[in-house]
């Protein structure tokens, strides 16, 4: 069922995360000066974090049939599918919220081969739940983990050492493993300099 017209679209995990999330991005982010946020979903994030950093350009992002639903949160998002090329912006950080679990593996992939080709992007910061020895950290990520992959077996919670190779052959390191709350962590990663 849509939403109901003038109705913003509402995340309660969104709200429930953004302050810890925002804590990081505070420190993390405080020599950058603009970001691209991939997914951006209902819009929530991009509009707390944007007047919370007012050093930074946030630019939030999504698929096209998303971009109305953000629109009611945030003005200008950014036409952005990891299935396609990546549109061409001017920003040094990238950061994404549960994004590479919903994603297939294919689109994670690509999603680290577009930050990878963005100029000068030297921190890509990810959020959410990841496995570690290739086992869950709790209980409730392994139902989570369960349910995502009955709904699409392409997706799932993915391993957090198979995220940082990934950033390796992309030419990002691992720099911080944050945990957060509620079993989530949030992964920096910084341009390895050549």
């Amino acid at each position: 069922m849509a939403p109901a017209q003038g109705v913003k679209p509402f995340s309660e995990p969104s709200e429930r995360n953004r302050a810890p999330i925002l804590a990081v991005l505070k420190r993390v982010l405080a020599n950058s000066k603009s970001v691209l946020e991939i997914g951006s979903g209902t819009g929530q994030h991009a509009a707390y974090f944007a007047p919370e950093l007012p050093h930074l350009v946030w630019r939030a992002s999504d698929r096209e049939e998303n971009l109305a639903d953000i629109r009611q949160w945030v003005a200008n998002p950014i036409e952005l599918d990891v299935d396609k090329p990546f549109p061409k912006v001017d920003v040094d950080a990238v950061f994404t919220a549960n994004t590479c679990h919903i994603m297939s593996w294919p689109q994670v992939e690509r999603m680290f081969a577009g930050v990878s080709g963005m100029r000068p992007v030297n921190l890509f910061c990810i959020y959410g739940p990841f496995n570690y020895d290739g086992k869950h950290t709790s209980e409730s990520n392994a139902r989570f983990d369960a349910m995502l992959r009955g709904r699409d077996a392409a997706s799932g919670i993915r391993d957090a050492e198979a995220i940082v190779a990934l950033a390796a052959k992309s030419g990002f390191r691992l720099a911080e493993d944050n945990a957060m709350p509620a079993n989530n962590r949030l992964l920096v990663f910084s341009r390895e300099r050549l």
